[in-house]
C-alpha cells in the first residue's frame, strides 16, 4: 500500500506561522564557503594503496572539492520579533515579550496535538524554508531510537509527495547521523541540495564511545572533529519531543552544532519559547482531525470478611431472546476451583452455575437484566455494573481482565472495519519486558505471565467468532496462529538479538528481535496489510512518543502510572484517522458525519 497525503489547510497555516517569522529575509541559493577537508593519508607502501595496485603512471582520481554550501546567515535589518508578533495577533496567541534564544537567533515553539502531523509539517516546513529563503542544511534532534526510525518512515513516505508537489518538484537528502560512517558528514556538507540529518540525542550526549566521537579528531576522518564538521553547516535544529531535551547537558550540546535558529515542535511543551501556532486536543477534536477516546473503565468492590468473585463481562442482547449476561465467577470441580465465563439469564442461580459454592448461596439469583443501564440485579439485592469486579482480587485478575476487554474491543470493530478494507491494531504499554516474553535455557522464545494471559483469552474470544457461516472475515481470523498476531517491542541483545535479562527492567528503547523492529518502526505499511498477521503490540514505554500507527483503535495500559504527562502520551499513540489498505484517510472528505463512528479510539484503564 502507499500513503495519500492531502494538503491540509491547518498544516499549511503551522507551515506559514514559521515561514513568515523571517519576513524581509532575502533568498540566498547556494551559500557557499571552504570546508575543511581535514589531512588525507598516504598510500601505505610505493605499490600498494588501501590494498589495491597503485600504479604511479595511471591517471588519479580528481582531488576533492573543497567547495561546501550552508545556510546564509539572517540579515540584521530583519525585525524577527516583529514578526513573531504579527503571527502571534493572527493566531491568537500571547504576545511575547522578548526573542528567546540560545540556541541560534530564535527558538520557535509549534505545539500540534498528537496525530495531527506534526511530523509531516515540518518535513513540509523544510522544503517551504528552501524555496523561501535558499536554506538547506537542517537537523532533527529526537530523543529516542523510536522516534529517530518514525521521523526517517516519515522521510521516505513523503519523497513521492513534495516531489510531485509543482512548488517544490525535488527530493531531500535524508541520513540518519551514525558514527562509523562519517564520510554522510561531507556529503552534507558539499551538496547544495535540501539535506537533512536525522540524529538521536544518544549520539552526542551520553557517556559511550560512540557517543563522544562526535567530538573527538578521528584519524579516518582526516583528524576532523564530526561537530566542526557539522557546525560550519550553520544548520536549521528542529527539536521533535524538546520536553525530552531540556537538560542543561543536553542543551550545551545542541549549542555545538551552531544552530542559524531553531524550531520545537510538541504537543506537550515544557518550556515556553516564542510560541508561534497552537493546535491543542480540544480544536484538534473539534475539526475532526483526531480519533474520538472512550474510556472503559473498572471498579473493584471489595466486600470485607467475603472472598466472593464476581465480573459482568457483557449484556447479550439478541431478537429471538430476552436479554442474557455474561458474567465470571468460580466454579467448583472435584480437585480445584476456576473462574470462568458462563452465559445467564434472569432466574439462573450463581449458587447451582457454580456447583455449589458456598460463597455464591445467599441470594445470588438473577433477578432482572437491564442492557439500557448496562446492570445485572441479584435477588439479595446487589446490583452489578459492567466493568465491575467484585471481590478480593489480584493484580494478576485485574491485568487478565483488562487484556480481555482489550481482545473484546478489538473484535467488536474489526468485523465492521475488516469489510471496509482497514485493519484493525491494538497496542498494550507494560512495566517490565519480563511480563511479556522470556527466553528458556536453550534460548527458545516463551511467553511469560501476559502473553500467557493474551493467548488464552485470545483464543477464548476467537472460538465465539469462528461460526459456520464461512465469510471472508471468518476466513480471515482462521488464517491467523495466535502465537503470529502479538508481538512485542523492547530492548535488544546485541550479541545474541534476544531480550536481554539485564535489560528486561526499565528504560528499554529498542527492539526484542530484528523482525519486530523493522515491522514496528520502519515497515508501517506491512503492518496495516492484511497479509501481516500481527494485530496485537505488547510494548515497553519506547514506543510512549514519537511513534504512532493511524490504525490503533485500542490502547491498554498494563502498569501503574500517576502521570498525566505520560497518559496523555501514551493515548496519543492512537489518536491520528485511520487509513484502510489502498492508504486512503478516513477523514472527513471521505466518511462525513460518520467519521468518529469509524474512528474511535478505546482506552482501557489501568
Amino acid at each position: 500500500m502507499k500513503f495519500q497525503f492531502k494538503i491540509q489547510p491547518y498544516q499549511t497555516e503551522a507551515v506559514a506561522s514559521v515561514v513568515n517569522v523571517f519576513n524581509g529575509q532575502p533568498k540566498v541559493d547556494r551559500n557557499d564557503y571552504i570546508r575543511d577537508l581535514g589531512l588525507k593519508k598516504k598510500p601505505l607502501t610505493p605499490q600498494y594503496e588501501q590494498g589495491t595496485l597503485y600504479d604511479a603512471d595511471k591517471p588519479q582520481d580528481e582531488p576533492e572539492s573543497n567547495i561546501g554550501f550552508n545556510n546564509a546567515p539572517i540579515e540584521p535589518h530583519v525585525n524577527l520579533l516583529h514578526n513573531i508578533h504579527e503571527i502571534q495577533t493572527r493566531n491568537n496567541i500571547k504576545l511575547s515579550d522578548s526573542l528567546t534564544g540560545g540556541l541560534g537567533a530564535c527558538s520557535l515553539d509549534i505545539e500540534m496535538e498528537t496525530g495531527t502531523g506534526k511530523t509531516y509539517v515540518y518535513i513540509k516546513t523544510i522544503f517551504e524554508l528552501n524555496a523561501k529563503y535558499g536554506w538547506s542544511k537542517f537537523i532533527v534532534v529526537v530523543p529516542s531510537i523510536a522516534i529517530r526510525e518514525g521521523v526517517k518512515k516519515s522521510f521516505e513516505m513523503t519523497e513521492e509527495h513534495f516531489m510531485q508537489d509543482p512548488n517544490y518538484g525535488k527530493k531531500a537528502r535524508y541520513f540518519i547521523y551514525n558514527s562509523k560512517n562519517l564520510s554522510q558528514l561531507d556529503d552534507f556538507s558539499s551538496s547544495p541540495a535540501i539535506n537533512v540529518m536525522i540524529i538521536n540525542i544518544q549520539a552526542f550526549n551520553a557517556r559511550g564511545a560512540d557517543a563522544r566521537r562526535i567530538y573527538d579528531k578521528i584519524d579516518d576522518f582526516g583528524s576532523r572533529r564530526p561537530i566542526d564538521v557539522i557546525k560550519a553547516n550553520r544548520p536549521v535544529i528542529i527539536l521533535d519531543e524538546p520536553q525530552k531535551m531540556g537538560g542543561a547537558a543536553t542543551q550545551a550540546a545542541l549549542k555545538e552544532f551552531n544552530p542559524l535558529f531553531t524550531l520545537n515542535y510538541s504537543a506537550t511543551h515544557a518550556k515556553q519559547n516564542n510560541l508561534v501556532y497552537v493546535l491543542d486536543a480540544v480544536d484538534a477534536y473539534n475539526k475532526r482531525l483526531v480519533k474520538k477516546i472512550e474510556v472503559k473503565g473498572f471498579e473493584v468492590k471489595n466486600f470485607r470478611g467475603t472472598d466472593k468473585y464476581l465480573y459482568l463481562e457483557s449484556i447479550i442482547i439478541s431478537p429471538a431472546k430476552p436479554p442474557r449476561t455474561k458474567i465470571e465467577l468460580e466454579v467448583k470441580y472435584k480437585d480445584y476451583i476456576k473462574r470462568e465465563a458462563r452465559i445467564l439469564g434472569v432466574d439462573d442461580n450463581l449458587y447451582v452455575t457454580s456447583n455449589n459454592m458456598e460463597q455464591y448461596s445467599d441470594g445470588y439469583v438473577v433477578s432482572e437484566i437491564d442492557p439500557i443501564r448496562g446492570t445485572v440485579t441479584f435477588t439479595n439485592g446487589l446490583v452489578l455494573e459492567k466493568g465491575n469486579v467484585v471481590g478480593d482480587i489480584s493484580e494478576n485478575d485485574l491485568r487478565r481482565i483488562q487484556i480481555r476487554e482489550t481482545i473484546l474491543s478489538h473484535f467488536e470493530k474489526e468485523e465492521r472495519l475488516f469489510k471496509m478494507g482497514i485493519k484493525t491494531l491494538s497496542l498494550f504499554f507494560i512495566d517490565e519486558v519480563a511480563k511479556y516474553r522470556l527466553y528458556n535455557e536453550a534460548g527458545e522464545e516463551i511467553n511469560s505471565e501476559y502473553g500467557a494471559m493474551f493467548e488464552q483469552e485470545y483464543l477464548d474470544v476467537l472460538n465465539r467468532y469462528i461460526t459456520l457461516e464461512d465469510t471472508p472475515y471468518v476466513q480471515y481470523l482462521k488464517r491467523i496462529a495466535v502465537q503470529d498476531t502479538h508481538k512485542g517491542y523492547f530492548s535488544i541483545d546485541k550479541k545474541t538479538g534476544r531480550i536481554s535479562n539485564s535489560e528486561t527492567k526499565r528504560g528499554s528503547s529498542e527492539s526484542d528481535d530484528i523482525s519486530a523492529y523493522d515491522l514496528i518502526l520502519k515497515d508501517k505499511e506491512r503492518l496495516l496489510s492484511f497479509d501481516e498477521p500481527t494485530r496485537f503490540i505488547f510494548s515497553h514505554s519506547a514506543l510512549r512518543e514519537g511513534w504512532d500507527n493511524p490504525n490503533i483503535f485500542q490502547i491498554c495500559t498494563l502498569k501503574h502510572s500517576d502521570s498525566t504527562t505520560g497518559k496523555r502520551q501514551e493515548v496519543g499513540r492512537g489518536l491520528r484517522l485511520c487509513v484502510s489498505s489502498a492508504g486512503t484517510r478516513m477523514d472527513m472528505e471521505t466518511l462525513g458525519e460518520t467519521i468518529h463512528s469509524i474512528n474511535k479510539l478505546t482506552v482501557i484503564a489501568s
